[in-house]
């Protein structure tokens, strides 16, 4: 369960944008809606930890993530919330093994191969394990993007701008992925989005 309440952001040079408060229950599927420009990446970061609010709070399944210390909430974030950025962000001298093995480190989990192993074979990416970021197609780094944001099993799975830049027939292939993936993962699921060809499958919708 998700709730932010009375969250506002304070941009430099004095812009303020006030959002309004926002309860998710788990396994939910939301869509973020909004022009370039809302705010959607900045309530994303929010929600996330990774920007500080100016007021506020946010709460995931009972933990007031801003109560936290920089240490604690990073790890906090590598256990409850998986993030598919528009970019891979992977680290090009390890292979894709590698990379998903740093994400268990980073939220101070035992590494556990078996569970690298099924997600990646979830995602039909289990022959690529060995292979280096630089040596897959832009369709294979979105799902090993995927792979890291699920392995963790996180009580909340963020995409941002997941389908903005691919033709239909791959945008609708990478939302069959993270519905798949959440339901598989028993994740709540926001896809932040001006692409209105995806909105057919979620039932809720936060606009901004």
């Amino acid at each position: 369960m998700i709730t932010l309440k009375s969250l506002s952001h304070s941009y430099k040079g004095g812009q303020t944008i006030e959002f309004k408060d926002w309860h998710i229950k788990t396994n939910e599927r939301w869509l973020l809606l909004g022009n370039s420009g809302s705010g959607k990446t900045t309530l994303l970061h929010l929600m996330t930890g990774i920007l500080q609010p100016s007021a506020g709070e946010v709460n995931i399944n009972g933990t007031s993530i801003y109560s936290l210390s920089s240490k604690s909430l990073d790890q906090f974030r590598g256990q409850n919330i998986g993030i598919v950025f528009q970019r891979p962000h992977l680290i090009g001298s390890l292979s894709i093994l590698e990379n998903l093995i740093i994400v268990q480190r980073f939220a101070n989990l035992a590494k556990d191969m078996a569970r690298i192993k099924e997600v990646l074979a979830s995602l039909d990416i289990l022959d690529k394990q060995n292979a280096y970021p630089a040596q897959l197609s832009q369709g294979q780094l979105q799902r090993v993007s995927i792979a890291r944001a699920v392995l963790n099993k996180p009580a909340l799975l963020i995409a941002d701008e997941p389908t903005s830049s691919l033709d239909d027939k791959n945008a609708f292939a990478v939302l069959d992925l993270l519905l798949t993936q959440s339901e598989l993962n028993q994740t709540t699921l926001v896809v932040a989005t001006h692409d209105k060809r995806i909105k057919d499958p979620f039932s809720n919708t936060y606009i901004l």
